[in-house]
C-alpha cells in the first residue's frame, strides 16, 4: 500500500517514518495533500520542540554546566579552592567567603572584593534565597556560581560555563517523530488533596500532588499514567519508565508534560516529547524517579533516548 492510499484509509498517522513520497503518490486528491500538510506541519512542530530543547540544554545555565553538589552543616561553612575550605570548589577563588546557616536561614559573607558578584551585582553580605522560596540567589565569579537547593536539607549546586560536559555537547539522539505517539487520552481526575509519595535518586521521598490518570491505548491494550499537579502549571508532569528503559531510554525512566490541561475528560499525551531528566546529563542532579504505577509494560520508542558522553 502507498503513502497515499494510506493517507486515504487514515492510516498514514501511525506512519511517519515512511519511505520518501514520490510526486505521483502525492497527486491523487486534496485529502491525500492536505494529511500531508499535516504531516509536515507536526513534523516541523516536534522538530521547532527539539531544537530549543537542545538550546537550552547547550545554554551556559543548563544541566550540562553542573559541576558539584555539596551538603551544607550548620554554622559556618567556608567556600573557595584552597585547602583549608569545607566546600573546596576548584577553578575559583581560594576564598569566596563563608555561608552561615542559622536555624534555617543562610547568610553569605563575602571575602574581600575580588570579581565576585549576587545576583549580577558586587558581593556584600546578603541571605541567600533557597530554590524552595523561589529563584536562588546565584553567587558568580567568572565562569564559576553556586546556588542553595533545599532537597531534605541546604545544599550547594555549583556551574561552570567552561565544564567539559557543555563543551563536548553535540545533542540527544531521538527516535523518529511518529504522529502516532501522540495520543489523546482519557482523563480521570485525582480525589481533592490526593498526594503521592515520590522517590529521587538520593532515597529520599517527596509528597506531591496528582492531578488525575490519563488512559490511553496502544495495539489493542490500555495503557494508565499517573499525572503529578504543580503549581500553578498550565500541564500535567509525568515521569515514567517503559520497556526500552535501561536499554535504549535512559536507566532511571524520563519525563514528559502533557499538552495542555484537561478539557471535557480528554488530555493530549504526546510521547514524541518525552525527554531525558538531568541526571542523565551529570552526577550531580537529584531527580526524581517514576512511581510504580508509571512502569509501564510497553515499549515506548518516541521521544529522547540514552545520552552517552565521554
Amino acid at each position: 500500500m502507498t503513502f497515499a492510499e494510506r493517507a486515504q484509509t487514515g492510516l498514514v498517522t501511525l506512519c511517519l517514518a515512511a519511505p520518501a513520497i514520490s510526486l505521483a503518490e502525492t497527486a491523487v486528491g486534496p485529502t491525500t495533500n492536505t494529511v500531508l500538510k499535516q504531516v509536515s506541519a507536526y513534523e516541523a512542530e516536534i522538530g521547532a520542540w527539539r531544537q530549543a530543547r537542545h538550546e537550552r540544554l547547550a545554554s551556559e545555565d543548563g544541566w550540562l554546566s553542573l559541576v558539584g553538589f555539596e551538603w551544607l552543616q550548620d554554622g559556618v561553612n567556608r567556600i573557595g579552592s584552597g585547602a583549608g575550605s569545607d566546600i573546596r570548589i576548584h577553578g575559583g577563588p581560594a576564598d569566596w567567603g563563608s555561608i552561615v546557616l542559622t536555624e534555617g536561614t543562610l547568610m553569605f559573607e563575602p571575602a574581600a572584593p575580588g570579581g565576585t558578584t549576587i545576583d549580577g551585582v558586587p558581593a556584600a553580605r546578603v541571605r541567600l534565597v533557597p530554590d524552595a522560596e523561589g529563584e536562588p540567589t546565584v553567587v558568580r565569579q567568572d565562569n564559576l556560581s553556586f546556588y542553595v537547593i533545599m532537597r531534605g536539607s541546604y545544599a550547594l549546586r555549583i556551574k561552570d560555563t567552561q565544564a567539559p560536559t557543555l563543551r563536548a555537547f553535540e545533542g540527544v539522539e531521538n527516535y523518529p517523530v511518529d504522529p502516532g505517539w501522540r495520543v489523546q487520552a482519557r482523563f480521570i481526575p485525582a480525589g481533592q488533596g490526593e498526594t503521592i509519595e515520590i522517590a529521587n535518586v538520593l532515597g529520599q521521598s517527596e509528597s506531591m500532588a496528582v492531578g488525575g490518570i490519563v488512559e490511553f491505548e496502544r495495539d489493542g491494550r490500555t495503557y494508565r499514567l499517573l499525572g503529578l499537579e504543580e503549581k500553578d502549571a498550565s500541564s500535567l508532569w509525568f515521569l515514567f519508565a517503559d520497556r526500552t528503559t535501561g536499554r535504549e531510554t535512559y536507566g532511571a525512566g524520563r519525563f514528559l508534560y502533557s499538552d495542555g490541561l484537561p478539557d471535557g475528560g480528554r488530555i493530549v499525551v504526546d510521547f514524541n516529547k518525552a525527554y531525558n531528566p538531568p541526571c542523565a546529563f551529570n552526577e550531580y542532579s537529584t531527580c526524581p524517579l517514576p512511581p510504580h504505577e508509571n512502569r509501564l509494560d510497553l515499549a515506548v520508542t518516541a521521544g529522547e533516548k540514552d545520552y552517552h558522553h565521554e
